[in-house]
């Protein structure tokens, strides 16, 4: 009993861990801060014709598997291309847009989001260019978004995060190794009152609200430890 205990509990950390926008699309990715973050428990896969994410065709490729499958066709694609410049990288023809891996950083991190997030995403890619830090971030966009200067789209706008610790893929599936998803739903402002649900995990891969009361609350689902 107590060694069940003790791996819930590690499970618990993990999923806690693992929660960050930007994100993006910030994953922040935002981190969850769309923007976003790598696991650090990510199992690679050991089989498959694995390559480096080394082409814009390749950034491309593996952004939009940050999108609802029904949607990749049309979701707009952005981020660093390989030569290290922030670029739109496809044109889009519905309402996502999906934020590419940085190759410059370790580990694979994509995300995917609603067209509506995208001025709050992006002055979150403005500030971190300007070298303010996550908290200077998170104070900035408050107020703007309280006085109405920044808007975050409807309650209910959704960031996918497809992230990793393994920064290649398939050419043949382009799926990345070893990558999982988690799913942040903002719903500026509500709490665990408006809610009902938990300020922490029950369980991993459960819902709870993060940030709760203030313009970046949302709903946090994070996967199982090597699902």
């Amino acid at each position: 009993m107590r060694v069940i205990s003790f791996l819930l509990s590690s499970l618990l950390l993990l999923g806690l861990a693992a929660c960050d926008e930007t994100a993006a699309p910030e994953a922040t990715v935002e981190r969850p801060t769309v923007e976003a973050t790598n696991a650090s428990a990510n199992p690679s896969a050991a089989a498959g014709d694995y390559r480096q994410i080394d082409t814009d065709e390749a950034l491309i490729e593996t952004a939009l598997l940050a999108a609802p499958e029904a949607s990749r066709a049309g979701a707009k694609v952005i981020g660093y291309n390989t030569a290290g410049e922030f670029v739109t990288l496809r044109e889009g023809s519905n309402e996502f847009i999906c934020l590419a891996d940085d190759p410059k950083k370790e580990g694979f991190n994509a995300a995917c989001y609603h067209q509506d997030l995208e001025p709050f995403m992006a002055r979150g890619r403005e500030l971190r260019d300007e070298g303010k830090s996550a908290q200077e971030i998170f104070a900035m966009r408050e107020e703007e978004v309280k006085s109405k200067q920044l808007a975050m789209g409807p309650a209910g706008s959704t960031l996918h995060i497809y992230y990793g610790d393994d920064a290649r893929y398939d050419p043949a599936t382009g799926e990345v190794p070893g990558a999982r998803y988690r799913y942040v739903v903002y719903m500026p402002y509500a709490t665990a009152a408006s809610t009902g649900l938990p300020e922490a995990p029950v369980a991993p891969n459960h819902p709870w609200i993060m940030d709760p009361g203030t313009h970046r609350a949302h709903i946090m689902i994070s996967p199982l430890a090597g699902e």
